[in-house]
């Protein structure tokens, strides 16, 4: 088994290991000196390593999605662990087990499907339920959909996590339709099933996550308009406000035209699907950054999770008491003191 993962790395750790190449970048400062920057990751996580001496070799064989074998150390810099690259190599196939090196949910991938045709079979709406039949039934959607990342780099980035989103956005719809009766069901199952599905064609996924030329020119909002708009149109006698209804879903889930939507959410439906999707994103990011390996002596704070442009506290960590102390005791957990010094729940 690998070791190091990039969740057990701490400060001055001298390391030989394996990492799979998720990028690379020929870097220079102002002054001219050059380097050799790589994005290191394996399943829990992602490092930043640079070489800084006799990488030429190396800049011309490595790129991402190869598997390399590396001598280094780590070390702190702005808060940040990130490694001096001192040697490097590609690794040969039997020195390394992929599922080592390629992050992914670790929910049951069949769960998650069975779970989702669940809250697809509640749909009674016949017009929406027939799309989303003709999406998922999709061969090139259906033996991607399980594989997939919702994102290359914030929230649920592993193989697995656009399905993992998805089936969280269907429980949190079914919730929010339960608590306002005003909304329309339907129509929130349907926005949390297709608002991403162009991240299928957005980004490259067979080992390191990539963008694809045409998630790079369109961006999966495009791309899914553009599926779902034609699997609209070949539904014969869908209803022409229901498919614009349905589109509007996908052309502002963004939220904002800062954050790329076409459009600014104009439903009801929209408007709560929009800040649902931030939340499951949200915290998903914080559960990475909370999953991260952070400096020594600052073990409490996460680095900076760039998803809501912070640290986050530890709190799991932060005022637990001696060590030893059980909950409930003088000191302990179960109780604090309250402003007037009489204990408070």
């Amino acid at each position: 088994m690998k070791s190091p993962f990039v969740s057990e790395l701490g400060a001055d750790q001298t390391i030989v290991t394996y990492f799979l190449v998720c990028g690379k970048e020929m870097c220079s400062s102002a002054k001219g000196r050059k380097w050799l920057q790589l994005e290191l990751g394996d399943k829990t996580g992602v490092i930043f390593g640079k070489m800084w001496d006799g990488f030429e070799s190396a800049a011309a064989s490595v790129g991402p999605d190869d598997v390399v074998k590396i001598q280094g150390r780590s070390k702190t810099y702005n808060g940040k662990l990130e490694l001096t690259v001192e040697k490097i190599r590609r690794a040969e196939p039997e020195e390394y087990d992929l599922d080592d090196l390629i992050p992914h949910t670790e929910k049951s991938i069949a769960e998650l499907t069975k779970k989702l045709a669940g809250y697809v079979a509640t749909v009674r709406n016949p017009w929406i339920a027939r799309l989303l039949e003709a999406v998922l039934d999709d061969p090139r959607v259906a033996g991607r959909f399980e594989r997939a990342p919702a994102a290359k780099m914030m929230h649920h980035a592993y193989m697995g996590g656009l399905l993992e989103h998805v089936v969280s956005l269907c429980g949190l719809c079914r919730l929010m339709a339960e608590h306002y009766p005003e909304l329309d069901g339907d129509i929130l199952i349907a926005a949390a099933v297709l608002h991403d599905i162009g991240k299928l064609d957005e980004m490259a996924y067979e080992r390191a996550v990539q963008y694809t030329p045409e998630g790079e020119l369109l961006g999966h909002i495009l791309i899914g308009y553009d599926l779902v708009s034609r699997k609209l149109d070949g539904i014969g006698g869908f209803p022409a406000e229901l498919k614009t209804l349905v589109l509007h879903l996908i052309a502002s889930h963004h939220g904002q035209y800062e954050f790329g939507s076409p459009k600014l959410p104009m439903t009801r439906e929209a408007v709560v699907f929009h800040y649902l999707d931030e939340l499951d994103s949200r915290v998903g990011a914080m559960r990475r950054g909370l999953e991260a390996p952070t400096a020594e002596g600052e073990e409490i704070w996460t680095g900076r999770v760039a998803a809501l442009g912070r640290r986050l506290l530890r709190t799991d960590r932060y005022g637990a008491g001696a060590a030893g102390e059980e909950a409930g005791s003088p000191g302990g957990r179960g109780t604090k003191p309250g402003p007037s010094g009489g204990e408070r729940t």
